[in-house]
């Protein structure tokens, strides 16, 4: 990005709504870039937390939603891969509101035909939601950790894996991660291996601790290896890679963990980067930590190591602020904001690197007493798209 090829100050512009208001908490269940430049959403939740089987269709040229084929199963933090040739693997999650058992089946949506492949897709072996979900250099997607039910009131986090592979059409059981995990990030560095960093595992009923701790999957060796440890646990958070080698991690959430004067007793203000450094892999808490601790917040990477941060809460209003993070000077810059704060939003760039636009919909914007009629939360009407200025 250049200053000549930017208007001078940033924006976000209001455009279509989302033909269906809802929300996705997960880390990879939300908006992702089809190869047509159009942005897709699928499932999700509605303001009382009951999985939607919606799909929908943003086109870039014209800013309008479409409604397309709806899924043959609502979910909510189910998973969203967009494979190799353009199709998308959507899989697992949650079918029910309330705590149930954990969704097995896949569903393979037809990018080019627009609608869901009527050939079945065999279900996963384990049952999973709040899991990731990483494209590997070979064309398969490596699915990983996540909760399943553990009684009728109580959850546990998995520390099992599995791969689907697109030709064959097949669920291969690989071996475990070291530690359960669920909402966790995954990303794909550029040698082909797979860092998951933090989450949260269950420890009680409705009781969740965050981690702290890392580890990389080999696709070469079939193996997992522990790697570096963040200084501080979270979950809530959000991962961005930097660089075929470097990753940021903001924000998340410490549940259980009381404040200390040292950082926001709900959020994290933190920033750390990871570096594979030949192959050791290291985390390093950087000086200047967010402005304003954030959770259920969405990063963009735009480029030249400059990281979009927007929305997100530390409670139970969505916040518009929307900062501009520059790795490589340590930094923040504060942005224009959104016009409707939010949260567990869709966020998507509209094009590859060097990126100039974002579009973010739908999400919550207040829960419990700030919302209209708890428990069910105020859902985000809105569809905003950020344009970059010379001030990004």
């Amino acid at each position: 990005m250049t200053a000549s090829t930017l208007a001078a100050t940033s924006r976000w512009n209001a455009t279509d709504k989302l033909p269906t208001l809802g929300s996705w908490h997960g880390q990879h269940d939300g908006a992702v870039l089809l190869k047509s430049k159009e942005i897709l959403v699928t499932g999700g939740a509605d303001a009382a937390a009951a999985p939607l089987d919606r799909t929908a269709l943003f086109d870039p040229a014209t800013k309008k939603w479409v409604t397309a084929e709806k899924l043959a199963v609502a979910r909510r933090q189910h998973s969203v891969t967009v494979l190799d040739n353009g199709d998308v693997l959507v899989a697992g999650g949650l079918g029910s509101a309330a705590l149930s058992p954990a969704l097995t089946s896949a569903a393979v949506f037809l990018a080019q035909d627009k609608k869901w492949d009527t050939k079945p897709v065999p279900s996963m072996n384990e049952g999973r939601w709040g899991h990731s979900a990483v494209l590997l250099d070979d064309k398969r997607v490596l699915i990983a950790g996540g909760f399943a039910l553990r009684s009728d009131d109580t959850v546990r986090a998995l520390n099992s894996a599995e791969i689907y592979d697109p030709e064959k059409r097949t669920w291969t059981t690989i071996e475990p991660m070291l530690d359960a995990r669920a909402g966790h990030a995954a990303l794909k560095f550029g040698d082909g291996r797979v860092l998951v960093c933090c989450g949260s595992t269950a420890i009680g009923p409705g009781a969740f601790a965050p981690l702290a701790y890392c580890e990389i999957y080999n696709p070469a060796t079939k193996k997992w290896t522990a790697t570096g440890n963040l200084s501080e646990p979270r979950f809530l958070h959000q991962a961005v890679k930097l660089s075929a080698t470097t990753a940021l991690v903001v924000g998340g959430g410490t549940p259980g963990v009381p404040g200390d004067g040292t950082f926001d007793a709900y959020t994290k203000l933190s920033v750390e980067v990871f570096d594979l450094n030949a192959g050791k892999g290291t985390w390093t808490a950087k000086a200047n930590p967010l402005p304003g601790g954030r959770g259920r917040h969405r990063a963009i990477f735009l480029g030249s190591g400059k990281v979009l941060v927007i929305g997100g809460t530390a409670g139970e209003t969505g916040y518009r602020g929307t900062l501009v993070y520059d790795s490589g000077a340590d930094s923040w810059k504060p942005v224009a904001g959104l016009a409707e704060g939010r949260w567990a939003f869709a966020a998507a760039a509209l094009t590859e690197a060097p990126v100039t636009e974002v579009l973010v919909t739908g999400g919550s914007t207040a829960a419990g007493l700030a919302a209209a009629n708890p428990p069910a939360e105020d859902l985000a009407a809105g569809t905003e798209i950020f344009t970059a200025g010379s001030d990004v």
